[in-house]
């Protein structure tokens, strides 16, 4: 049991190192998959564009870095902004989001990406501070199987 805990324990801990090492390469992949899912964006009404309404909406945000990385999208072209970047649904006409500079005054102007980041990163302590407690346990376990294994056999012989 002390094993199995040990095991379990040693590849959380290796977990943790990695994503800490490579957070820079998670940030890149995380842009470069933003980019391409408005690139892609309604073409097939998949996950991702649903996914990138969500993110707009819940964030307040629109684009990777601001509002005028739509522009460079087919979407665009043919419909403008997404209704996901509105500020007020109701105030948002697809007239408006086909003019950037109307759009710039009825959409989130902010981008994605920079709010997605500093989100996760600030939630980066209570997940550190959790996987922290579930070591700890983990290490009382190792420790209490480990005098429970040498208990039973210090008393293996005074057993008649």
């Amino acid at each position: 049991y002390a094993m199995l805990l040990s095991l379990i324990f040693l590849i959380v801990l290796v977990a943790a190192v990695v994503g800490f090492v490579f957070r820079h390469e998670i940030k890149t992949n995380f842009e470069s998959n933003l980019n391409l899912a408005l690139k892609d964006y309604n073409v097939t009404a998949d996950r991702h564009s649903e996914a990138v309404d969500t993110i707009q909406r819940t964030l307040h945000c629109c684009g990777v870095q601001n509002y005028s990385d739509w522009e460079r999208t087919e979407y665009f072209s043919q419909r403008g902004i997404p209704r996901s970047c509105c500020k007020n649904q109701n105030d948002c006409s697809e007239e408006d989001l086909k003019d950037p500079n109307k759009a710039k005054l009825k959409v989130f102007v902010d981008g994605c990406f920079f709010l997605v980041t500093s989100t996760m990163e600030s939630k980066m302590s209570v997940v550190a501070g959790i996987s922290f407690g579930i070591a700890c346990f983990q290490l009382i376990g190792i420790m209490l199987s480990c005098c429970l294994s040498r208990y039973i056999t210090n008393n293996q012989y005074e057993m008649v």
